[in-house]
This record gives C-alpha cells, structure tokens and sequence, in this order.
C-alpha cells in the first residue's frame, strides 16, 4: 500500500506531521532502494486547457524541483493549442516547461458531436505517444472530456493513473465523466473531506487516496500581496479601481445548451445594465460555446466601452484580477473554488456547480427567466468583502502530492483493487421471493378515520384496515403502530414485500423531515409531531410524510388522470377543501410547505367566516363542513325535508342530506349548491390564470355535485386562452392512500420526490 491520507492530513487537524513526514521518508528509501537506487520515477503530466493547467503546474513545478527523483514529460493536447481559445500552451512555454509532445485532438464544431469526436481523435493519438515516453505514471486532472481520453489510454496501456480532483461533485455531464475517470485511476488526490468519503463510496481504496488540497491554492495563498493595480489597469484600463469592477465567466452547460445560453444572453443584460467595467472571458470549448459566442457579438459586448472580452489571462494575473473584484459572475468552478480563498463576492450561476462545496462567499442563482433575477444579485453582491474560505486547500498540496508520489511501489500489482462493502450471502433463488408483490404500506389520517392499506406497485389496494382516529395524541400514535405491525406482519403472508410506509395527514407538513408542523382542527393534538422516527424504529423501514392534499395530486400523477401530464392541479372536495400541485412533473411544497392551500382561496370580501380564522374562503362555501352548516340551518327552520326524505332522529343533519333535498326539488337547497359550486368555481379560475395547467382534477365525495358548476362558471369568467382546460372528475377510489403508497412506489423507482 502507499502512503495513507487517513495517518495524516492537516485538512484535518488532529495528526502529527512530524511522525508522518518521518515514516513515509522512511519508507521512500525503502521503495527506492527496492525500485532500483538509479530509478527515477518518470511522470507524464497532461495538459488539456487553461483551466486544468493551473490545478497542474504548482505539481509540475515540484517535480522539477527534484529531479534527483523524478523525470517529467509533459504532453500538451485539446484547446491549449487552437487560436480562437488564446493558444495557452504558450504560457507552459513561459513557465519554461519543455513541452515534450503537441496533440491536435480538438475537431471544431462545438457541439455534442464534435466532443465525441475530439475523444476518438485523442485516443487514436495517444497510444504512439505513450509508447514512445514509456511514462511509470501519468498525472490526469478533472473532469473534462480530453481527460476521459488520457485516462482511457492509460488504463488501456497499463500506465498508472494519479486522478487530481476526483470525488467532487458539481451537477452536469461533469460527473459522470470525473467519476468515470476515477474508477480508470489507480491513485487519487482529492481536495475535500467530502470528496475522500465520496471515493471511499465509490469503493476506491482508502490507501490509494490523499486528501491534501487542491494544488491551485499553493500559489493562490500567496499572491495577494503582490503589485495588482498595474494588473487591473493593463486589463481593464486606467481609470478602473480595486473592487469596483466585475470578472465574469460563463461557459455552456452540455446537458442542457438551449438554456445555458439563454442564461447567458440574460447575464450580459443584467452586466450592461449595472454599468460596471466587467472583464468578460470567453468561454471554453465545449458543445454550446460558438453559440455563446454569437451572444457576445449579437449584444457588442466585444466593443462596448464597459467591457473587456478576452480569449484568455495568465493565471498568476488573473489571480490578481478576480482577489481584487467587486464581484465574480458565472459558472466556472473557479468561481465556488479558488475565488473563495480571497473571500471575493460570487454570483454561481446556473446547475453548472451545483453540487460543489462553497464559501459563504458564493450567491446561487439557480434559475433566471429574465434579468431581473441576475441584476439583483448584483445589487447584493457587488463590493462586498467576505472572510477568506479554505474549504479547498491551506496551501501545502503539492508537498504532500511529491510524498505520495515517492511512495508508489512499481513492483506492486498493477491491477486495481475495489474495497467493496460486505454484503449478505447470496440465497438460492426461490419461487415466492420471485413472485413477490412490491408493495407500500399506505396510512391515512383522516379527521374521522384512521385508515391502513397494503397498495401494490400497481395502485392495488391488495388489503385496508379501518379504525376511528383517537382524540389523543398517545392513542393515535399507540394505534398507527399496532395497526402498521399488524398490516406488515399480514403482507408476509399475503406474499408482498414493502418497500416503505407513506402516510397522508392533513394539516401543514414538512416532508423533509416527517413532521406534522400545524394539523387542521379535525386532528386534534397533532402540532410538530414526529411521525417518520417512532414508525421508522418499530418498522426498520424508510417512512414519507405528506399533507393529504399533495397526497391526492401524487396519487393523479401515477395512477389517475395526472399520468404523463407535466402540469395539472387537484382539489379535494371533502370535509375540508385541499389541493396539490404538479409543475414540470414534481410536487410543489412551497418555501414554507403551505404550497396549494387552494380551499383557503379567498373568493368573497365578505363572505362566511373560515375555519382558517378568516372569511370568504373556498372552503367557507363549498367544504363538507360548509354544506353541514348549511343544511343544519334549514333543518332548523324547518325548511329542509321534502316530500320523500327524512332524517332519523339519532342522525345527525349533514351535507349529504342537503344533496339529497337538492335533488327532490328544494329550491333553497339547489341556491345553497349552486353558490357553493360558483365559489369554487371562481377559487378554480383563479387557478387556472395564476398556474396555467393542462387539467384541473377534483377528487372527494363532493367533486361530482360541483363538476357542471364548476365548468359553467369557467365559461362565464375565465379569460378565453384558458377556457379550453380540462376539469374532470378523479376516478380514483382512495386517492389519499395511493398518494401517500405513491411516495414509497416512486422513489423506490428511482424516481425523485
């Protein structure tokens, strides 16, 4: 094994550098003397651009340092050598590096094809020039499509790989591509503790892995202090003044160009608009830049007086340049990474990075549909100073990387090994494992009943139980267990295996964490409860929870009449009024979970006073609750019953009874429904010009008394663009249950929830 980031790191505190330091010296002499005394350690660092020679060049300058230990070859390919990307393998020169080959593997286009393209150019070329150095290792940086070539090669060639960079994650093709490379390499150096736990993950082996920072930030730490001002002036002009300007770089998202580009076209709007100089890069090589191009030169950035559009900028100066802005603007991983270290403002654009780790430093802006957004932050960020972020390295990387590379045993077996976790013993295969039911446990908590249901990944209700909800909190959770230890032990036997229990509840929930946050006044003492633990621990199974309303839209979108559809809406019509709302395909919760409390819609000044604590709400008309208010008022005035109806003496008057009365011809009953039909008709106008969705579906006991209303009410006051939505009638049977079954159903088919 070679030298162990886990012994020590001073990424993170807590070991001792001097023992380390001593042992693996000791041990160097040791895998020299057994290498040969003689044997230097030849060392083939690709380059592919400008990006990842700043991540390799403090590493190479190390290495020439000691050539009592190592021989480098330096291989220069990709955009490094194309005019239009600034011809950088210019600065290797300067750095006064013998480039000792040139790859033309860039095939111009820059689109989807041409990528593919300049990785099957690459790997033609690589294997004469591999033979040709003989390399012992080669040193591959990031993520980039040119870097999946050297690797593969490599790999290929039995040449070990040292990755720079891997485990990170950021949110685009970039990781596939990074991780890709990561199981080709033999050795890792990772620059966070969160990308050392991502590759132990991935079963890398621990040995073989050091976290020592990332190596760009060896010169970053050390370069602030020097002349910047004749810099920024050479750069942006004379009249410009520290952290009064802006640098922005901004390059294509592959696996979504159209938007990338739009998101571009909206950035220098909102740049030309908030009149600073701004230094524009242009962007890299990948599919979408000629496009983006195009932008630049359609909008005259090229020559605008407050902006400076260059092809490329010496690191050690363009160090200087983003230490001392107002602000950074874009989606370049320099951005979240290096740029943290002097604590500049950055405005992180888009999904390019999403997942990367970040300062506080770093503004998101994961979504613009016009400039405003951009602008804003603008607004917030420009001129700020904030603390210095060291997420990424102490300025010690290439110290530790020159060790580790002096522990590599050349004699070890080249093949690599992958530190799988243990898994259980395989079982012989058996008929009824195979023909299994995958199932959910379903739970609905319901203002009268407590209900349980076994559903199948079929929206079959394979088996229900039905009690009455306790008034207590003690009773009711004392009874959702009993009843869910009852219905998993009866799926064993029923030969379905679940998956995962979901529960639907009324009230306002946070799914996150499982917690009921607020109930309705049906649930009594049911405020900030827990319900994902105490189910979770007694089950040893995952558990959702979601408000019954968003229950009933999930349950539409997998089994009902929302299959397919990106966009719909739906009202329950029960003893309260919900809803749920599907936009682009996913549930909407809202920033503080309240999202489609659509029968709280206020569609009267001066209605009927709601349970909510205000009036005039949808639910005030047209609720169960609502009509039971109703109809009790005309029962008491003796105004209810017609020819052919009546009502027992120990039943209560509800809203059924006042259908009922509806229907035999009572005038007053007819007024009540059509007045509870015309309020939430308007309630569904006003969602159909605020969300636009393709169906509007009402679920509950109530939806087909409302439906024709509904429908005529739409005609009289809708705009015309959406008088041709659909608002059908759900034909589910129990929408809650299969909502809260669909929770556990889709995420264990990988979809997101």
């Amino acid at each position: 094994p070679v030298g162990r980031a886990r012994q020590y790191n001073s990424l993170n505190p807590g070991g001792t550098p001097e023992l380390y330091f001593k042992n693996l010296s000791k041990r160097n002499k040791q895998i020299m003397e057994k290498n040969g005394n003689n044997r230097k350690l030849r060392v083939c660092v690709a380059t592919c651009n400008r990006a990842d020679y700043s991540k390799l060049a403090p590493i190479m300058f190390g290495i020439k340092t000691e050539p009592e230990f190592f021989e480098l070859d330096v291989v220069v390919l990709g955009s490094h050598l194309i005019d239009d990307y600034g011809n950088t393998y210019r600065m290797i020169e300067q750095d006064d590096f013998d480039i000792n080959t040139r790859l033309h593997t860039i095939v111009r286009g820059e689109d989807e094809a041409a990528m593919v393209e300049s990785v099957g150019l690459a790997l033609v070329k690589l294997p004469d020039v591999l033979n040709r150095l003989k390399p012992d290792i080669m040193i591959v940086h990031g993520d980039r499509f040119d870097a999946l070539a050297l690797a593969t090669s490599a790999a290929l060639m039995n040449i070990r790989i040292l990755h720079i960079e891997g485990g990170e994650v950021s949110g685009t093709i970039d990781d596939s591509i990074r991780h890709a490379i990561t199981k080709l390499a033999h050795y890792h150096v990772c620059c966070t503790r969160s990308a050392e736990q991502h590759l132990i993950s991935m079963c890398e082996d621990h040995d073989r892995i050091l976290l020592a920072g990332c190596p760009s930030y060896d010169k970053l730490l050390s370069a602030k202090n020097k002349d910047y001002m004749s810099i920024i002036r050479m750069w942006l002009g004379d009249d410009v003044k520290s952290k009064d300007y802006i640098v922005a770089l901004q390059h294509p998202v592959t696996t979504d160009i159209k938007h990338s580009i739009k998101m571009f076209e909206l950035t220098l709007d909102a740049l030309i608009s908030f009149n600073k100089r701004t230094l524009v890069l242009f962007p890299n090589i990948d599919a979408g830049s000629k496009e983006m191009v195009r932008v630049m030169r359609k909008k005259g950035i090229e020559h605008h007086p407050n902006f400076r559009a260059v092809k490329h900028v010496p690191f050690d100066q363009f160090i200087q340049l983003v230490a001392h802005a107002g602000c950074m603007i874009g989606n370049s991983s320099c951005g979240v990474r290096e740029v943290g270290a002097f604590g500049t403002p950055v405005i992180n654009l888009g999904t390019r990075q999403i997942g990367r780790e970040t300062g506080e430093n770093v503004l998101h802006v994961r979504d613009a549909d016009t400039q405003d957004k951009i602008l804003q932050a603008l607004h917030l960020q420009f001129g700020k100073q904030y603390p210095c972020s060291k997420i990424y390295g102490d300025g010690n990387a290439v110290p530790r990387i020159l060790k580790f590379l002096k522990s590599i045993d050349l004699q070890e077996p080249l093949q690599k090994k992958f530190c799988f976790p243990p898994v259980k013993e395989n079982i012989s295969q058996d008929i009824d494992h195979i023909l299994e039911t995958l199932s959910a446990l379903a739970v609905d908590l319901g203002g009268t009943n407590l209900r349980v249901a076994i559903v199948s990944m079929k929206g079959e209700i394979v088996k229900k139980y039905t009690q009455f909800n306790p008034k207590t909190y003690e009773e009711r959770i004392n009874l959702i267990l009993q009843m869910c230890v009852e219905a998993a032990a009866e799926a064993v036997k029923l030969n379905c295996r679940i998956l995962g229990v979901g529960i639907s509840t009324g009230g306002r929930v946070n799914p996150r964490e499982g917690i009921v946050l607020h109930s309705t006044k049906l649930i009594q003492e049911w405020n900030s409860v827990d319900l994902r633990t105490p189910l979770s621990d007694t089950l040893h199974l995952p558990v959702w929870v979601d408000n019954d309303g968003n229950c009933a839209a999930l349950a539409e979108r997998k089994f009902g009449q929302g299959k397919g559809l990106e966009n719909f809406v739906t009202l329950i019509t029960g003893t309260g009024i919900g809803g749920g709302i599907i936009h682009q395909h996913e549930l909407i919760h809202g920033s503080s979970f309240c999202a489609a409390e659509l029968g709280h819609l206020v569609v009267s000044l001066d209605g009927p006073d709601c349970s909510c604590g205000s009036h005039g709400c949808i639910e005030a008309y047209a609720s169960g609750m609502a009509l039971q208010r109703e109809a009790k008022k005309l029962h008491d005035e003796d105004l209810l019953l017609v020819e052919g109806m009546s009502v027992p003496k120990d039943e209560a008057v509800g809203a059924l009874h006042l259908i009922q009365a509806a229907k035999l011809g009572n005038a007053k009953a007819q007024s009540i429904l059509r007045t509870a039909g015309t309020a939430l008709g308007l309630g569904v106008v006003n969602i159909l010009h605020t969300m636009n969705p393709s169906l509007v579906i009402l679920s509950g006991v109530l939806a087909s008394h409302y439906i024709h209303i509904v429908k005529d009410v739409i005609r009289q006051q809708a705009l015309s663009s959406v008088q041709d939505v659909d608002v059908v009638v759900s034909d589910l049977v129990d929408p809650a249950l299969l909502g809260a079954a669909s929770m556990v159903l889709d995420y264990t088919t990988r979809r997101i929830y």
